[in-house]
């Protein structure tokens, strides 16, 4: 099986990289006066945690992203099951995969007790902890507009709909990226090295097999450029990977980046930014959650 938490977002940020809208009463300076511990608080227990488990990363990187593409950067993935909100942890692409609640869980109360009170929204956790994971793992920094709030609903439809599935080829990548104001696979694949699919088929049969793991890219445990040579050797482990280059537009972007560390560090922070500003609620929208599983 696939794990879910190595860095399953790189094909998402070669295509983020169109304009998108800014909201203007985001800014990185929102919990400057109002508890200026909060922002070093949340790098503390990333850190501690992806020292602990160097997939935690990745997982919490994963939480952000999917939490953007489902009704925008709201925390709606975090809310658990009640009679009135069908969680979006048990859609298809979160379920037995998505990992890190209990890390999420462990920054808001550390958080809300040494700002006194609940004013760091969830959403904001989930940018915030992203950035630093990324960070922990020698990948690139970047300020994150914050002023999130959290909604109180959740979508498990539109989670199923929207996150990007790992079977998509490039025109359902694109076209998908482009729903969310973005721009720009191991049995019976073609393009796939015939060593590689030899042992991935081994790792993953058909039938059984389901708790074995097998990373995207020979590094999973740091930020580096491995994923993008690994598709240069046809040996994306995914459909949606080595589709990124099958002849397309995003072909010139992974050979730049399989040689180009800091072009892809400069273009993953910038689309970092932008995805989290996806459809973000502020001011008087929302609310700002006690417990980030459940609504107020």
């Amino acid at each position: 099986m696939v794990s879910p938490s190595t860095f399953q977002l790189h094909f998402f940020l070669i295509l983020a990289l169109a304009t998108t809208v800014f909201s203007a009463t985001l800014s990185p300076s929102y919990y400057e006066h109002v508890c200026p511990q909060a922002l070093p608080t949340i790098k503390r227990v990333v850190e501690a945690a992806v020292n602990k488990e160097r997939r935690m990363g990745a997982s919490l990187l994963r939480l952000h992203f999917h939490d953007c593409f489902v009704q925008g950067c709201d925390a709606s993935n975090l809310l658990d099951s009640t009679s009135t909100i069908d969680s979006e942890k048990n859609a298809n692409p979160n379920n037995n995969s998505a990992r890190g609640f209990e890390v999420i869980d462990q920054i808001k109360n550390e958080v809300d007790k040494i700002c006194g009170c609940p004013v760091v929204s969830c959403a904001d956790i989930l940018a915030v902890a992203a950035r630093d994971s990324v960070v922990a793992l020698g990948g690139p920094t970047w300020n994150v507009h914050l002023g999130r709030r959290d909604s109180t609903t959740a979508n498990r439809t539109l989670a199923d709909n929207d996150i990007p599935a790992p079977t998509m080829d490039l025109p359902a990548l694109i076209n998908n990226f482009k729903n969310q104001g973005l721009d720009e696979r191991i049995h019976d694949e073609t393009n796939i090295d015939d060593d590689f699919a030899e042992d991935l088929q081994e790792n993953c049969p058909r039938t059984g097999g389901d708790g074995n793991l097998s990373p995207l890219d020979p590094t999973p445990a740091r930020f580096d450029t491995g994923y993008f040579s690994n598709l240069l050797e046809e040996k994306g482990l995914l459909k949606s990977d080595q589709a990124l280059l099958t002849g397309g537009s995003t072909d010139e972007l992974v050979k730049t980046y399989s040689q180009n560390l800091d072009a892809f560090s400069a273009d993953f922070a910038n689309s970092m930014i932008k995805m989290g500003n996806i459809k973000v609620l502020t001011g008087n929208q929302g609310q700002i959650r006690s417990n980030c599983r459940r609504v107020n």
